[in-house]
């Protein structure tokens, strides 16, 4: 069953963040505290960190999107 990584909060007023880069492609693995994206809010630029260990099944918002926090990034299997 995959689990859902999501647009995390990167700070209290964040309301959503774009993404800069993904450190991992689909089918690859991702270990727990790995970072697996680059995003940019209105302050700064951070790397996030996956929630879970698994494999990268689908990416669903591609590097250059902006979306609201709480949207699905990618599914891990």
């Amino acid at each position: 069953m995959a689990t859902e990584f999501k647009m995390p909060k990167l700070g209290e007023v964040m309301e959503e963040g774009r993404i800069v880069a993904w450190h991992k492609q689909e089918g690859e693995r991702v270990e727990r505290g790995e970072n697996i994206i680059e995003v940019e809010t209105d302050k700064a630029t951070m790397e996030v960190e996956s929630t879970v260990s698994g494999v990268v099944k689908k990416i669903l918002v591609v590097a250059g999107e902006t979306v609201p926090v709480n949207t699905t990034l990618a599914l891990i299997e």
